[in-house]
């Protein structure tokens, strides 16, 4: 099962804590998913169309397109370029069966390791995106890291729910 960080820095820096935060919350999502099965990670809770697969595939997406895409300015890489998102604005959440649990873990891995890399190489919190947002919103790395949060405590909370109905697992 994939290990909490142990000790958190409560009187660090805002860039350590934010970090810190964001990693925790990394975790607790990937423990959700422990011990699943495939079919297990498909499930449905209610008439919801979420599952902890969907969650994960879709935090994926989102630390790619909050760090690579946005703050490094990067085109998206695979496997979302080769989605057609107009054909399916939800693909992550509804194609997520389509892939194994291992798949799911490795691809959650390779797209936090890149925004892990963008965040470090970025001179600080006050460094600004390279890319506007859809709208054309600039945003600074703090901004970033504080949604990135916020966008983790919401569905670490779906993936809660949808855990206990699974197998009645609770906690982080």
């Amino acid at each position: 099962m994939p290990e909490l960080p142990e000790d958190e820095d409560r009187t660090g820096d805002e860039a350590t804590v934010a970090e810190e935060m964001l990693d925790y919350l990394r975790v607790v999502l990937l423990r959700k998913a422990h011990g699943l099965t495939d079919e297990q990670l498909a499930q449905r809770l209610g008439p919801s169309e979420m599952t902890i697969g969907g969650l994960v595939l879709h935090m994926a997406l989102v630390e790619d397109i909050w760090f690579t895409q946005r703050l490094e300015g990067k085109p998206q890489p695979s496997p979302w370029a080769d989605v057609d998102w107009t054909d399916d604005y939800d693909w992550d959440f509804h194609q997520a069966h389509t892939f194994t649990h291992a798949e799911l873990v490795a691809q959650f891995e390779t797209s936090v390791a890149r925004s892990r890399a963008a965040y470090a190489a970025a001179q600080s919190l006050e460094a600004v995106a390279r890319a506007k947002d859809p709208q054309g919103n600039d945003a600074k790395l703090r901004w970033i890291m504080v949604h990135m949060v916020e966008e983790y405590a919401r569905h670490c909370g779906h993936a809660d729910l949808i855990r206990e109905s699974i197998d009645g697992t609770t906690g982080d």
